[in-house]
């Protein structure tokens, strides 16, 4: 038997006093019993979390891919609109150089690509007092400055052509490394950048494309036509002038270009064009006209910015704007001559060139080596 010590309890009754040290066994089981209790909570934690990684890593892919969020019942929005925080530099050095008034903060609204959560930075909306029967709006990262400058040598210089007066403009995003200095000069020079401060990425083409539509319905929206055209694209701005002119082209609700037709979604994560089911559910795409160059009329633009509220986006632009026109209940015409939109070209060809309306080529100088043949004198076939 143990021995025990006994202390006074004040009624001359002994009560047994324990000795410290043999608090120590149940002590230590209380702590251990805690501490294991502990160890399964976590372990039921990590569990949890680690059956939800696929999903969660799945989102975290698409903020960070496609910047395009979405909540539990996969509606798209943003908590907030801003600039990443990385790029805010590249802002705040812009809103130096630029009036203080022409950029304020707004509260994002419907989705990231819906156009007016954006502000433009750079305008020259004063170019369509004119009354521009056609704008060509080029889509060019900030510091393509070759290709901006092939196109002013070419079939951007052209502002009257067959008596009817057009203009083009470049429309911009931000950029990382773009030096804003330069970017002003140049638009001094040639008051025809329009800049935007969405960032200027290829994910972000669907924004860019929809604030072309935005700045055509509130810049311009007397312009009878418009087009969005790459800036890789030989334009034959004659023939184009000269399709639109003709009798039967409708004068609103019209698209057209190379139409593309039962267009599967391509769902192969290692190509350029990958499209997710969480961001297009769809197997295939509506009609739509190719990207390189697709013409409308201009009521249009104000109508896609209307409907773009209610369509989610996604990051292939042209079929996004096929997106628009079934919403609206239109469908893209085909053109006079379809063989005029034409997509690749194994070489360059005078007679060919000078009846298509687009081709997609290579390297800037190559548009201005083929412009500058086809205009030399002499027929071309």
């Amino acid at each position: 038997m143990m021995d025990q010590d006994f202390g006074s309890v004040g009624n001359g009754q002994k009560r047994p006093i324990v000795n410290p040290r043999r608090q120590t066994k149940p002590l230590f089981q209380f702590w251990f019993q805690l501490l294991l209790l502990l160890c399964v909570v976590v372990f039921v934690l990590c569990y949890a979390l680690s059956n939800s990684s696929v999903s969660w890593q799945t989102r975290f892919a698409l903020q960070k891919h496609h910047k395009w969020h979405f909540s539990d019942n996969n509606k798209a929005y943003i908590p907030s609109h801003q600039v990443h925080p990385k790029h805010r530099h590249i802002l705040n050095e812009i809103q130096t150089t630029t009036e203080p008034s022409t950029v304020q903060p707004v509260k994002t609204q419907y989705h990231q690509a819906y156009p007016r959560n954006y502000n433009f930075i750079m305008d020259n909306k004063e170019v369509c007092k004119q009354n521009p029967f056609l704008v060509l709006m080029v889509p060019v990262a900030p510091n393509n400055v070759a290709a901006r400058d092939a196109i002013r040598k070419t079939w951007g210089k052209e502002s009257l052509v067959q008596g009817e007066v057009v203009i083009t403009l470049f429309m911009l995003g931000l950029s990382e490394g773009a030096d804003v200095d330069k970017l002003q000069q140049e638009n001094v020079q040639y008051h025809d950048l329009i800049q935007s401060d969405f960032m200027d990425t290829y994910l972000n083409l669907t924004i860019k494309t929809m604030v072309i539509m935005d700045w055509l319905a509130t810049r311009c929206p007397a312009a009878a036509y418009a087009m969005k055209v790459d800036s890789d694209i030989f334009l034959n701005i004659d023939n184009l002038v000269i399709m639109l002119q003709k009798p039967n082209i409708p004068k609103t609700n019209y698209l057209t270009g190379m139409v593309m037709t039962n267009r599967p979604v391509v769902r192969s994560k290692d190509s350029k064009w990958y499209v997710s089911e969480e961001l297009y559910p769809d197997p295939e795409y509506p009609t739509y006209t190719l990207g390189m160059g697709y013409v409308f009329s201009n009521d249009l633009p104000e109508k896609f910015v209307e409907v773009s509220k209610s369509i989610k986006p996604f990051n292939i632009e042209d079929a996004y704007i096929g997106m628009c026109m079934k919403k609206l209940g239109f469908t893209p015409t085909s053109p006079p001559d379809p063989s005029q939109f034409q997509a690749y070209n194994s070489k360059y060809n005078r007679c060919e060139f000078s009846k298509v309306i687009t081709f997609i080529l290579g390297p800037p100088q190559e548009l201005v080596d083929y412009w500058t043949d086809l205009k030399k004198p002499g027929p071309p076939c």
